[in-house]
């Protein structure tokens, strides 16, 4: 059986290049999933009742956009990366500390915001420059929520 060729307009190098990239953001995009889940679980203090519920609100999107990554990385005519070892070599996100009190965890949190829009604006950029509309889309989309977590973040500990 052949495979049916792929015409999206869109080269087989430039599909290729814009999936790297994708593949870059899913990476870190779990990472963060992974933390910011960690961290609702595990944080505590006065402000317990209302970062709980925050980080759910955030962990609940960032999961639900992982799909979204994924599958276009796939509609791309890529494959889209698996497993815990494959995304830690794709990513520059640590791990979570339990251990961390809630400002630090936020502290955390906001920082790798930050490294995950970064990815996202190289990604953003690198599809554009391919005319990838749909991945444009995609990114805008999932890096005006990212910036909206990290100002929500900041606020939660009193910062602009």
């Amino acid at each position: 059986m052949t495979a049916a060729k792929i015409d999206t307009g869109l080269s087989k190098s430039e599909r290729s290049n814009v999936a790297g990239e994708l593949t870059k953001v899913l990476a870190d995009s779990y990472a963060i999933y992974l933390k910011t889940h960690g961290y609702h679980w595990n944080v505590r203090g006065p402000e317990f009742f209302s970062l709980h519920n925050l980080l759910e609100q955030q962990y609940r999107d960032i999961w639900g956009a992982l799909d979204d990554v994924a599958e276009r990385i796939r509609a791309l005519g890529e494959l889209a990366p698996q497993g815990y070892a494959t995304f830690a070599n794709l990513t520059s996100i640590k791990d979570g500390d339990p251990e961390k009190d809630a400002q630090a965890m936020l502290d955390d949190l906001i920082r790798d915001h930050g490294t995950v829009i970064g990815t996202m604006r190289d990604a953003l950029t690198r599809a554009d420059e391919a005319g990838d509309d749909v991945s444009v889309d995609l990114l805008t989309q999932r890096l005006a929520a990212h910036e909206k977590f990290a100002w929500m973040l900041r606020s939660s500990l009193g910062s602009r």
